[in-house]
């Protein structure tokens, strides 16, 4: 019963109805569009490390971020092999290099150089091509995005890094990384490119057998490789996460725009709602003088708010859907994790009963007397 007189209480106020929702669906859309790209460039950040078939990396002494790992003597793979949990080890070659197109522009991009013939630490999802290409000497990947970087090259078409030729074998789907333009290729040929000497290479990759303990695992391999650090793949994932939201000034930007989405929104349904009891003051005032209790008229207004919330909350939801929808094969970073649309309704829910607490005081000290005035 109290429910549905806060219902008919909303449906008669529409304006003020209507701002609070408008509310909710500020704090839900303009929050979870800011946290979706959050978390896209998440995604770009860790990205060889998230989609690595490797349990451990090993990289250079000081690595805080997997996108600036050193160097490391090729040597310390056979340190590696004598290891029991250890089911492979494989060097891979990083650099910065520089393409130049068909018409002469230049572009900047980082080679990955993949071991053969595992290739092990590549690409993982393709438009057209696969990792098999790159067993050709001069065999490269481009990825779909940055093919009008390339100059839009075809498969088969023959291009320049660092003054040597590669040629385009495959095209990549959606693979960005946060530290540039990604270009996988075999080791040889990034070796060439890198002018990097025989014995060395910016990281390796290690994969434990089944069943070994990873920590155990790790701790072994410190004690062989005191010039090095070595990285569970989650922990590196984390570090270089954390690394470029301190250092670049993305968490304090997101953290900020977040806050004052939220700030709004509260203000807007704190004053609509405030609003609302003070129109309809003296309905609370014929509630109370009908017998109704200050729990009631507290249940009625809390009740009002829950509506709002879940109002705005589909509301807001479907905006955020049709933002993520239109954002998909753009170059703009956005992602949900499964939990995220669950944490965020119960967390903008929240903020609408937070919002709803000064008009609640209001309507509760509503006196029956007011009803005859």
């Amino acid at each position: 019963m109290r429910s549905l007189v806060a219902y008919r209480m909303l449906v008669h106020d529409r304006a003020p109805t209507a701002g609070a929702v408008l509310g909710v669906v500020a704090i839900l859309f303009l929050v979870g569009q800011q946290l979706s790209t959050l978390f896209g460039l998440f995604t770009y950040m860790s990205v060889l490390v998230d989609h690595s078939d490797a349990d451990v990396w090993i990289c250079g002494k000081f690595t805080d971020n997997a996108n600036s790992t050193g160097q490391l003597p090729v040597r310390y793979v056979d340190r590696l092999s004598g290891l029991a949990d250890i089911a492979w080890a494989e060097p891979v070659i990083t650099t910065a290099g520089e393409t130049r197109r068909k018409d002469g522009k230049a572009e900047g991009v980082v080679v990955i150089g993949l071991p053969a013939p595992r290739l092990t630490g590549g690409p993982w999802a393709f438009e057209r091509g696969s990792v098999d290409t790159l067993l050709d000497y001069d065999g490269v990947t481009v990825d779909s995005r940055d093919l009008e970087l390339f100059g839009d090259p075809e498969l088969g078409d023959v291009l320049e890094v660092n003054k040597k030729r590669v040629r385009v074998n495959a095209v990549t789907k959606r693979i960005t990384s946060f530290g540039g333009t990604l270009v996988f290729t075999n080791r040889t040929k990034a070796r060439e490119i890198s002018n990097l000497p025989p014995d060395r290479c910016s990281y390796i990759l290690v994969k434990l057998k089944r069943g070994a303990d990873v920590d155990a695992a790790v701790a072994k391999m410190r004690a062989v490789l005191p010039r090095a650090e070595v990285f569970p793949k989650d922990v590196l994932s984390r570090l270089t996460r954390a690394y470029y939201l301190i250092n670049t000034g993305i968490g304090f930007s997101f953290g900020f725009t977040t806050l004052m989405s939220s700030l709004v929104g509260i203000v807007i349904i704190t004053l609509t709602m405030y609003t609302s009891i003070l129109n309809r003051e003296k309905d609370f005032a014929v509630l109370r003088a009908l017998g109704g209790r200050k729990k009631d008229i507290f249940v009625i207004v809390l009740c009002q708010a829950v509506i709002i919330g879940a109002v705005g909350i589909f509301l807001g939801f479907l905006l955020l859907a049709l933002f993520l929808n239109g954002t998909r094969d753009s170059n703009l970073a956005s992602f949900v994790p499964l939990w995220f649309p669950f944490v965020h309704a119960a967390f903008t829910l929240a903020l609408c009963l937070l919002g709803s607490l000064f008009a609640i005081r209001h309507a509760t000290r509503v006196e029956p007397a007011t009803a005859f005035r």
